[in-house]
């Protein structure tokens, strides 16, 4: 009898003990929406990872969705000191400005989408009055060996989301042209990519009224995701 008794005290315990604490709680700031995307690397090294998508219910942050996610060749890095060029992903707290694609937008998309074309180019030339920005047609001041014709990415650029980083008020030699895609055939020159059917799911989630935001950045150390 005393054995049954203390069997169910400690599984009483056990279904009273708390859960985890679901990370977006964890961190330092969440944007201030009430939708939320992390991307978390083991380390700074580290080339993969995980992506989770987060809805705020109340007091609680409650997952939507994950997916397998890719970093930059070289890892990642704190997003204020990033150079261009390092191939990293920049860590930090950024807004998702809006979302694009060569294919149609994903049935449920409430984000401003916009369509490539074949005139379509991102800007990435530091000397450009177009620097960090999408172009239709490329600006005299905008070298093409310092732009991506996003059209050429036809497996990554399928459906995307602009990553906010160094958006705003453009630093030069910061970066540009980080993107939340599609995967390609391995690591990224610095985006964040997740498999075709996990994007689909988060453009079709996302809700712009509900100000998401993504943090990227890893487990633990200066970069740790919880710092942003």
């Amino acid at each position: 009898m005393r054995t049954l008794l203390a069997l169910g005290a400690l599984a009483a315990a056990l279904a009273a003990a708390p859960g985890p604490v679901p990370l977006p709680e964890r961190m330092a700031d969440t944007g201030g929406g009430s939708q939320l995307i992390t991307a978390e690397a083991a380390d700074p090294a580290a080339t993969t990872g995980t992506v989770s998508w987060w809805d705020r219910r109340g007091r609680r942050w409650v997952k939507a969705g994950s997916a397998p996610a890719r970093f930059g060749a070289k890892g990642l890095a704190e997003g204020t000191t990033r150079r261009q060029g390092t191939n990293t992903t920049p860590t930090g707290l950024y807004g998702l400005p809006y979302a694009f694609g060569i294919a149609p937008a994903p049935t449920g998309t409430a984000y401003r989408y916009a369509r490539v074309t074949d005139r379509s180019w991102w800007c990435q030339d530091n000397g450009s009055r177009a620097y960090n920005r999408w172009v239709e047609g490329l600006p005299r001041d905008c070298r093409a060996a310092e732009a991506e014709h996003l059209v050429a990415y036809r497996a990554q650029y399928a459906h995307a989301l602009v990553i906010g980083f160094n958006y705003d008020r453009p630093v030069r030699g910061r970066g540009a042209g980080i993107f939340l895609h599609v995967n390609g055939r391995g690591a990224t020159a610095g985006c964040v990519s997740v498999p075709a059917g996990a994007m689909r799911r988060i453009l079709a989630w996302a809700d712009p009224g509900r100000r998401p935001h993504i943090a990227v950045g890893t487990r633990g150390g200066p970069t740790a995701i919880t710092r942003y």
